[in-house]
């Protein structure tokens, strides 16, 4: 019944999420500790529910110019969809097949290897040093149909220089996917290349930046012939009623969005003092979490004795990170229980 690649493949096993209503501090899948825009919620209020009964715009025309008004770019180049999840579901799908090669550095977003696996094409994973520079050349060499560079990446935070995303994208054969789902905490973007290059194709997502996790909504930014191919492949209608509704408020309040990210940067910056002062070795973030190995390198126990705790981090039980923990930036309270809590732990 089952293909044997679906069989032999395992899931994807997304974070923990606690029982609603639980009073966890959850620090561990990267979500925006601050609520949406006002304007998200005014939304909400004035949206009309008889509306429902209809199918949604399959093409998210409004949220469409929104995001094209705020990235400079003409509505064609924007393809939305259930997540940016999707649009990389949509980019496999179209892209990969048994014979075909997908490249990515590796350790990064697990998403990718199990898209691919589903697809039953060639995976290249490309080991990043101890550091977590990009290997350009080598990603070149390996010769993908599809190049996939989270910037930046998760779990490492690491942004690297855009112009080692220009070299990777006029060196390499395939598509260049510039994953950006935590962009909005970084200090700039390969939108630009978009513009310059055709195998350039920039995904975004509303679930960090704009605090909308829970809505699934994203979107690709890219030539309209590569976006042409893509929208054969999505689902007949990616965004629902709602999501295309509370997304287009929530892109026209570049402001709000902006003043929440410069807070978690702070957040983020005294988060990695604290850190780096008990002991732990932090890798440089441009993003809304850290990576750290503690002291003794027992991340396990400490991320057991946290979640005992009642706070959750994210702990990868897989080499090159099983010595460290992935801790989302929290709001300043949150983060100061956290510290109090290491405290505890370490000082028994």
């Amino acid at each position: 019944m089952f293909r044997e690649n679906i069989r032999a493949m395992p899931p994807y096993v997304p974070g923990e999420q606690p029982a609603a209503g639980s009073q966890v501090i959850k620090l561990n899948t990267n979500e925006n500790p601050y609520p949406p825009s006002p304007a998200v919620a005014q939304a909400l209020r004035s949206f009309d529910i008889s509306s429902l009964r209809l199918y949604s715009d399959p093409f998210s025309k409004a949220f469409r110019k929104a995001a094209a008004d705020v990235l400079d770019v003409p509505e064609d180049w924007i393809l939305a969809g259930n997540g940016s999840d999707d649009l990389l579901a949509m980019i496999v799908l179209a892209c990969l097949a048994p014979g075909r090669k997908v490249v990515y550095p590796s350790p990064t977003y697990v998403l990718y290897r199990t898209l691919a696996q589903m697809q039953d094409c060639d995976i290249v994973e490309v080991p990043f040093d101890d550091d977590y520079n990009l290997p350009v050349g080598e990603l070149i060499s390996a010769g993908g149909a599809v190049t996939f560079v989270a910037r930046p990446n998760s779990p490492s935070g690491t942004a690297w220089p855009l112009e080692q995303i220009e070299q990777l994208a006029r060196g390499t054969r395939g598509l260049l996917v510039v994953d950006e789902a935590y962009v909005d905490f970084a200090q700039d973007s390969a939108i630009d290349l978009v513009r310059q290059l055709a195998n350039v194709v920039v995904l975004r997502t509303l679930s960090k930046g704009y605090s909308l996790a829970g809505l699934r909504l994203g979107f690709a930014v890219g030539n309209p012939d590569v976006l042409g191919m893509l929208n054969k492949v999505k689902d007949s209608y990616p965004v629902d009623s709602l999501a295309n509704c509370l997304g287009t408020a929530a892109m026209r309040d570049q402001a709000y969005k902006n003043a929440n990210a410069k807070k978690v940067c702070q957040s983020r910056q005294r988060l990695v003092e604290s850190l780096t002062e008990r002991g732990f070795a932090v890798y440089p973030s441009e993003s809304n979490f850290v990576l750290a190995r503690p002291g003794d390198g027992n991340a396990q126990g400490l991320y057991q004795g946290l979640k005992d705790r009642g706070i959750l981090v994210r702990y990868f039980k897989e080499p090159r990170l099983d010595d460290k923990l992935r801790i989302t930036v929290g709001t300043p309270q949150q983060n100061e229980a956290l510290m109090n809590a290491i405290g505890e732990i370490v000082r028994r």
